[in-house]
């Protein structure tokens, strides 16, 4: 898959709220009411995970989930990393 160029990269960004570049990621926080819906939140990011073959870094810090999505094998940002923000934000 083709690494995007800084102008995709914002162009699918302005299609995300909440999401911002962090040099070679993507990153949101997602907060939940507590600490039983922020492992909820994690528990439904496998699947949609799993079936991309593209895996998030996750961080759970009690009624926050921070997500970083990047194309490491790509050393960078492609659409699969934004293809995966667009389904997180449909679960959380």
């Amino acid at each position: 898959m083709a690494l995007l160029d800084d102008g995709q990269i914002e162009e699918k960004l302005s299609g995300l709220p909440g999401w911002n570049r962090a040099g070679d990621e993507i990153m949101r926080e997602f907060e939940f009411a507590d600490f039983v819906g922020s492992v909820g939140f994690v528990d439904r990011v496998v699947a949609p995970a799993e079936e991309m073959g593209h895996h998030p870094d996750l961080s759970i810090s009690w009624n926050r989930v921070e997500v970083r999505i990047s194309t490491h094998s790509e050393g960078g940002l492609t659409a699969a990393d934004f293809q995966l923000a667009a389904q997180l934000d449909k679960l959380a």
